[in-house]
């Protein structure tokens, strides 16, 4: 029977080593990289103040859009200042714990992300096929409710997955070919079977991410139904235009989404560097665009945004 260095089998730590054969260009990366991070940081702040602050905003909508920002927030936190400690000063080493722990957060804050989409596609759906009913439906104690669901959801899915990790052997290596604690990346690692633990993995995944997806696109199916019946073509573009932030966020978040799990699993001739730009996207990009979709189609939010650096600057 072989037999392993106990060491070798549970290193104390892991060596992140950023993006293969981008090496010599992690300088010039980390600067988009650094730019949409403060970008993420200043944009979702600021959102969140201005809905704390403004009482008029106090609806589902914007409740809904508070929660997701907090798990934006988290995300990219968790992820982007490793990453640039990484590309700056060549700092890939991160504990056992530490690592297990952001992959936990980045898991399960993405799973919150998807909950509180779907949170903000039942609130469309009442507000345009039931709209007198919407106060009623969707009251601050429901949203709430609907809020502390998701986030349950996302933390009980996702707390095995530490678990299923820490109980693995990892003699192969301890070095990680990526720029961040992935549950894939440290199966890939691990020298045991892992085929029940990327059967789990992939479950999670559906039950999550793919039924979020599906109750989305259920909900817009049925927004569209009741759109094409209204008498004028004004009306139809109106209600449709207060879902358009809404839509744009879906994509945002979706799309690299599923390139990154699909690829993981899948994509074996897809080029590795390719895949983690991709995967650092999928938490980047959407904490970065959100609040400047918001901001920019929102008219609510966006008079607020103007008040408040008008205010400054005077």
């Amino acid at each position: 029977m072989l037999t392993y260095n106990k060491t070798n089998v549970h290193p104390s730590t892991f060596i992140l080593i950023g993006i293969p054969g981008l090496e010599a260009a992690h300088m010039w990366i980390s600067i988009p990289f650094c730019m949409g991070y403060i970008l993420a940081l200043v944009g979702n702040s600021s959102l969140l103040f201005i809905i704390k602050t403004d009482s008029s905003l106090h609806e589902p909508m914007y409740l809904f859009l508070c929660m997701l920002a907090v798990a934006d927030l988290v995300v990219c936190t968790t992820a982007v200042p490793k990453l640039l400690s990484l590309f700056w000063f060549h700092d890939g080493e991160i504990r056992f714990e530490a690592c297990l722990t952001q992959v936990f957060l980045i898991h399960s804050c993405s799973t919150m992300e998807s909950g509180f989409l779907v949170g903000m596609a039942f609130d469309r759906y009442v507000a345009i096929c039931n709209p007198l009913r919407h106060s009623a439906i969707l009251t601050r104690t429901v949203t709430g409710a609907m809020g502390l669901a998701i986030v349950l959801r996302g933390a009980a899915f996702l707390s095995l997955h530490p678990f299923l990790l820490r109980w693995l052997p990892y003699c192969k290596t301890n070095i990680i070919s990526h720029t961040y604690c992935e549950f894939m990346a440290l199966i890939k690692i691990a020298c045991a079977e892992t085929s029940i633990r990327r059967a789990y993995s992939l479950i999670v995944a559906f039950l999550t991410g793919g039924v979020d997806f599906i109750l989305i696109i259920c909900s817009y199916v049925l927004i569209l139904n009741t759109v094409f019946h209204l008498p004028s073509k004004d009306a139809r573009l109106k209600t449709l235009g207060t879902c358009g932030s809404h839509v744009c966020v879906i994509l945002v978040f979706y799309t690299p989404a599923f390139f990154s799990f699909l690829t993981h699993r899948f994509g074996h001739k897809v080029a590795p560097h390719v895949h983690i730009l991709v995967a650092n996207m999928y938490l980047l990009v959407p904490p970065m665009l959100d609040p400047i979709i918001y901001g920019v189609r929102t008219k609510k939010i966006r008079d607020r945004f103007l008040k408040l650096f008008l205010f400054q600057r005077v």
